[in-house]
């Protein structure tokens, strides 16, 4: 945090200032979006999840 502080090269300063202004993706994305990762991360959390070789063996029928 000091060498920022101490920070003379105005070409760096404004790289810093650039990326610290961008936007987070999050607030971006729409509410339903936001709910459906929150949903996503909620199952993960609850073990409610199925591995690739379960989803494959579900779907095989229809592909």
């Amino acid at each position: 945090m000091e060498w920022i502080m101490n920070l003379r090269d105005t070409q760096m300063i404004d790289k810093l200032l650039s990326i610290a202004e961008k936007s987070d993706w999050w607030s971006e994305i729409s509410q339903a979006e936001r709910n459906s990762i929150e949903k996503g991360l909620q199952d993960l959390s609850e073990n409610k999840v199925f591995n690739h070789s379960e989803v494959k063996r579900l779907y095989e029928k229809y592909l």
